[in-house]
């Protein structure tokens, strides 16, 4: 049998971790240091691997249940390869390192089992209950996969140069920079998008490290929910900045 399919074949590598290709990820174990993954995001293994639920701390389902942010993991060990996806989107390797990484839990796809991950919040410049956006804090050493929606932007900050990001847009940051989630108007008019250009709620990142921004201000429609009220299309009330955009972003 001849196809151009064979030209797809399973990449040999001696990295624990790697890509397949732009939307696929890789990764290897070895009986040891097992792999936390996103619940569902398997789409094909090989070897003696076994998968099983991650469990959730008493605190860590008390801030899923106030914030909504968190992560469905399931715990991935034995010997053998396992490539995750998820809807075909972009998977991109990051080194985090003793400065952290700060993402939304959306688009995290795989980790090392030995870094540590907690909720934080992010306040927002008027200080109005409601406004302020949870993200996830991830530390210790290790590698995290992380997903976009087509090939994202990696914009530097510097103590001379800080950057204003869409909050719908934003996936990650160096937990090192110093946040602020503002709008861009008075604050009598803080309840409406900005004007009629469509825009809302950003975040202002200062400090040095990065910021990661993806094409797009849509989430993966696996979580795609109407934001309930009026306030909340304005990326106010409960469900905050995920009524703007239907997506999983709270704020």
């Amino acid at each position: 049998m001849q196809s151009p399919l064979f030209a797809h074949n399973d990449l040999q590598t001696q990295e624990r971790w790697s890509l397949q290709n732009a939307q696929m990820l890789r990764v290897t174990l070895q009986g040891h240091d097992d792999l936390l993954a996103r619940k569902g995001t398997m789409v094909a293994y090989q070897g003696m691997v076994e998968f099983d639920a991650e469990y959730r701390g008493q605190g860590q389902r008390r801030a899923r249940a106030h914030t909504g942010e968190g992560l469905d993991l399931m715990r991935c060990h034995g010997q053998g390869t396992v490539y995750l996806a998820n809807l075909a989107q972009h998977v991109h390797l990051l080194d985090v390192e003793q400065d952290g990484l700060t993402v939304d839990s959306s688009y995290v796809l795989a980790m090392d089992s030995s870094l540590h991950h907690e909720v934080i919040a992010v306040d927002s410049l008027y200080g109005i209950s409601g406004s302020g956006k949870y993200q996830l804090n991830i530390t210790g050493r290790g590698k995290v996969a992380l997903m976009t929606s087509g090939a994202p932007l990696l914009m530097r900050v510097t103590p001379d140069r800080y950057v204003n990001c869409d909050a719908d847009a934003i996936v990650a940051w160096s937990t090192s920079l110093r946040v602020q989630m503002q709008a861009q108007t008075h604050s009598s008019g803080v309840w409406r998008r900005r004007g009629s250009t469509g825009e809302g709620w950003e975040l202002s990142f200062m400090g040095s490290g990065f910021a990661l921004v993806q094409p797009s201000e849509l989430l993966p429609p696996q979580h795609a929910q109407i934001g309930g009220g009026v306030a909340a299309q304005f990326g106010m009330g409960q469900q905050g900045v995920r009524g703007q955009n239907q997506g999983n972003v709270w704020s």
